[in-house]
């Protein structure tokens, strides 16, 4: 039987088990893949741990990204076959299809014959990352050449796809980033301006790189207090993209900023894109073409091997990782 990460119990990484677990065939409109890497995301730390935006049903698979080859189709299933090369949209529950173990069924309209160029560990650190930067910044946030948009936690795999995704409609990119630790790999990675936020006002800083105009989009998955900065930096009728809520502090409402300025909040998930067709197709375009391009390329900060799923969670919660961490099998 295939060996597949669970748990049991909410908690730390320690509450994560590798079991031996029969998977069963792929059901209608499924495809099995033997899974070769997975990339690692926030969120799934989170629904370990909890508050989560989906609960666990215990034991609990979870995982939302992998890649690997196609052993089997599931009935109805058109345009795989057994031995195909494809990597793994999130699907729209991650303990339904959860990634973490060494077989797993997907929809198939969540699966991509991802371009040949890409290795398991690249192909594993695509979808979640580009799919929520794209769908948020291009589909919601309309982002456009011209636009100056403010990335938070911009080391994040997330913050550097969204770096890349403005780069790559002709939009200014400014990252913020708590310390200077990380700012020279940022302006390396394609950011144009980086804001310190330990040493420097973000407001003031924006409006200085903006020429007092302020950022027509803001993209954040911290909220807190911070929010209250983020609306400060905006331009007259900007966005603000909430896509997570990695404080742990409340997250006051910034109204005068809101009234002043004619703010809008968009709360964010990729499920926004996934659940839509339309929105799905253009994303898969987009980001293919971006991959094949070199328009868009994922940066692996660093890999670990399957037993070490414990330890690769521990370093997620770290904060050290400049990039996307990967489990490979």
């Amino acid at each position: 039987m295939p060996r597949i990460v669970r748990f049991h119990q909410k908690g730390g990484p320690e509450v994560l088990k590798i079991e031996e677990v029969k998977v069963p065939p792929p059901g209608s409109g499924e495809v099995a893949v033997q899974i070769k890497a997975f990339g690692l995301n926030r969120a799934e730390s989170m629904f370990r741990s909890g508050p989560y935006v989906e609960e666990p049903e215990f034991p609990a698979r979870l995982g939302y990204e992998g890649a690997g080859i196609v052993t089997a189709l599931g009935a109805g299933v058109a345009g795989f076959a057994p031995g195909d090369a494809v990597s793994v949209i999130p699907p729209l529950s991650i303990t339904r299809w959860g990634s973490y173990g060494e077989a797993a069924n997907f929809p198939a309209e969540f699966v991509v014959k991802h371009p040949s160029s890409l290795s398991w560990t690249q192909a594993a650190a695509i979808w979640m990352q580009y799919v929520t930067a794209y769908g948020a910044l291009v589909e919601i946030a309309r982002l456009a050449a011209g636009d100056a948009v403010l990335i938070t936690a911009a080391s994040s795999s997330v913050g550097l796809a969204a770096i890349q995704v403005a780069r790559a409609v002709g939009a200014t990119p400014v990252a913020a980033t708590r310390t200077r630790a990380k700012k020279a790999a940022l302006l390396e990675a394609g950011a144009v301006q980086v804001v310190v936020t330990q040493e420097e006002d973000l407001a003031t800083r924006v409006a200085e790189i903006t020429q007092g105009a302020g950022v027509r989009v803001a993209f954040d998955p911290v909220a807190g207090p911070a929010l209250e900065a983020i609306a400060g930096a905006m331009a007259q009728d900007g966005i603000i993209i909430e896509y997570g809520a990695l404080s742990p502090e409340p997250t006051p409402l910034p109204l005068f900023p809101m009234l002043v300025k004619n703010l809008r909040i968009h709360g964010f998930q990729y499920k926004e894109i996934v659940r839509d067709p339309q929105r799905l197709a253009r994303a898969k375009r987009f980001i293919v073409d971006g991959l094949a391009s070199g328009t868009l390329k994922p940066i692996i900060d660093k890999t670990f091997a399957f037993e070490q799923i414990v330890e690769a969670h521990r370093y997620l919660e770290s904060n050290q990782q400049f990039g996307k961490i990967v489990v490979t099998l």
